[in-house]
């Protein structure tokens, strides 16, 4: 090949030095990495929904959730916490350290508060029998899968909610030295939108279906 042909060919999106698809590297790799895991997310949801189509019987969520004490508040709060990440996101944009820092630290609280509340209603369904492998004590009616499905949903999606509070905690000490750009803060609000937005199907489908 030519010089003159391989000046051509760098000159091109696909030449290297360049997004071919026009988006920047972090955001389109974070879009890949919450591609791969909505499959597996579908995939949870999809061996839940076949489990409880297949299994007859299956009990009655309010039976063994506090949905409007705990469940129904936990899920509120995390849907406002991807509303305060959006302001970050919106302030990261214009530069505004404070304002970013003080909503990232409320997106901080938000996800905190979401896993203490899910902490308690795991202790309080092993309190009443529950386990990853089945049902202690007198459990006549309910299949094994019903705390097991449980879990593994909650337990992923929770390990999800973990980290996103950990990689914000790390974005909000870079922001109140300076040290944060609109991309990297509006990347980190894709992960979080992202586990809001499972959660909203996981709440419908453990919970009210």
């Amino acid at each position: 090949m030519e010089v003159g042909e391989q000046r051509r060919v760098r000159a091109t999106a696909w030449g290297g030095g360049e997004s071919p698809f026009a988006v920047p590297w972090p955001k389109l790799m974070m879009w890949l990495f919450l591609l791969s895991d909505a499959l597996t997310f579908a995939a949870l949801l999809s061996g839940y929904g076949a489990m409880r189509l297949t299994s007859g019987a299956w009990p009655r969520q309010a039976d063994f959730f506090n949905i409007t004490a705990v469940v129904g508040p936990m899920t509120f709060i995390l849907i406002c916490s991807s509303a305060t990440m959006a302001v970050a996101v919106g302030a990261a944009r214009r530069g505004d350290r404070r304002l970013v820092t003080r909503f990232l630290g409320l997106t901080i609280l938000g996800g905190l508060a979401f896993l203490g509340m899910q902490a308690f209603e795991w202790t309080s369904f092993i309190r009443e029998g529950a386990r990853l492998t089945g049902w202690v004590g007198h459990a006549e009616g309910i299949p094994p899968m019903f705390p097991a499905t449980f879990f593994v949903i909650t337990g992923f999606h929770g390990g999800h909610v973990t980290s996103g509070v950990i990689y914000l905690i790390i974005k909000a000490l870079q922001a109140a030295r300076g040290r944060f750009s609109g991309e990297t803060i509006e990347v980190a609000g894709l992960y979080w939108h992202f586990v809001d937005l499972v959660w909203v199907f996981i709440f419908t489908l453990l919970y009210l279906i």
